[in-house]
């Protein structure tokens, strides 16, 4: 029985290290989702820009 509870503990830390890791948490509330993907998104869009911005400028530098 004991080897049974222990494995059942290690598979249920095993679960909850994944879902950390996925940055899945089911204890949120709707908004703290969409919250979350919000930030998420804006990031996202922030690194795009970034890069955009990058080549533009790399483009005009290279016509010198």
């Amino acid at each position: 029985m004991a080897v049974n509870e222990i494995s059942k503990t290690r598979i249920h830390q095993n679960n909850t290290t994944r879902q950390q890791q996925e940055g899945c948490d089911p204890c949120k509330s709707f908004g703290q989702k969409c919250s979350h993907l919000v930030k998420k998104q804006r990031a996202k869009f922030y690194i795009l820009r970034r890069c955009i911005a990058m080549l533009l400028c790399y483009h005009e530098r290279a016509d010198h």
